[in-house]
């Protein structure tokens, strides 16, 4: 960055563009909400997909998830708001997941996993709620090792302001004194806002960083000038040091919000359902690789 793009970037991030969430279904008929990658906005580099998983309530018997099936050349961050889920892989790795939880899995070089009900979810129904997140590789790190870190809710830090009207969750990055549990292979800024009528907040964010909030529950002033961002609703934001976040002192709910930045890769994307490289050659060993059961299988698995 150049010493006038540094001075320009000191000061309030302004919102660049909002962009609603498309309603669609994923994996084995699962809905989600996606406010990208679509036509309008491919992605906020280095993120590649936010997905809002429901809130959707399952009757006993009909929950359903995203069976087997292989990545390579990102990483996927799961963070369950309500239900249980079972994570399994071919490294032999399994994981429930339950509210508050975060999985984060580096597919690298490619893994084969399923993202399915926990028994008990799918024995007696209920509720699930979350978000996947889809975070680039640099080019240098896409055939890296498989890695999994699962972050228990117990263990995710969490802050508030001093009046209390701002809480954060912080699954990676820092906010409000508290630091991330999570060891990031680039320096992301992850996390989950509760704001309270009358809330204010101003979060520090690195100059340079491309930054988007999205809105879950309820409606956020966010950036300067102030925009009001709907549920279901991701604002883009300009560049600058820091984002203002907010709710009017009479707003009869309270809101809810994630906040994501990071630095851009500025690299070649090329996208192939669940493999994303830099060229399409690169693709196409992806593909062959998967056939060739070179990502090996799930233990026990039929697929």
């Amino acid at each position: 960055m150049t010493r006038q793009q540094t001075q320009n970037a000191q000061g309030p991030r302004p919102v660049a563009r909002v962009v609603t969430g498309a309603s669609l279904q994923e994996g084995g008929g699962f809905p989600v909400r996606r406010p990208f990658p679509s036509a309008a906005l491919p992605q906020v580099d280095p993120f590649l997909l936010l997905d809002q998983m429901g809130p959707v309530d399952w009757a006993p018997g009909q929950a359903i998830g995203a069976p087997d099936h292989p990545h390579r050349g990102f990483e996927t961050v799961t963070y369950l708001l309500a239900g249980r889920m079972r994570h399994r892989d071919s490294g032999g790795h399994t994981a429930d997941l339950g509210p508050g939880d975060v999985q984060w899995m580096t597919a690298g070089a490619g893994v084969v996993h399923s993202e399915m009900p926990h028994p008990d979810l799918l024995r007696n129904g209920g509720q699930v709620h979350g978000f996947q997140v889809w975070l680039n590789l640099p080019a240098a790190d896409k055939m890296t090792a498989p890695r999994y870190q699962d972050l228990r809710a117990e263990r995710t830090p969490t802050a508030a302001t001093a009046d209390g009207l701002a809480q954060v969750r912080v699954i990676a990055g820092e906010s409000l004194g508290s630091r991330a549990a999570i060891d990031t292979r680039i320096p992301i800024t992850y996390l989950h806002f509760t704001l309270h009528p009358g809330a204010s907040h101003e979060q520090p964010l690195t100059p340079g960083h491309n930054a988007f909030v999205y809105v879950f529950s309820g409606e956020a002033s966010v950036g300067s000038p102030p925009i009001r961002v709907a549920q279901g609703q991701a604002a883009v934001l300009g560049d600058g040091d820091r984002v203002s976040l907010g709710l009017d002192s009479d707003a009869t709910a309270y809101a809810e919000l994630l906040l994501l930045a990071g630095p851009p890769l500025n690299e070649p994307v090329a996208r192939y359902g669940p493999f994303v490289m830099n060229t399409q050659e690169q693709i196409a060993q992806a593909v062959r690789d998967y056939q060739a059961g070179r990502m090996g299988r799930i233990p026990g698995s039929q697929i």
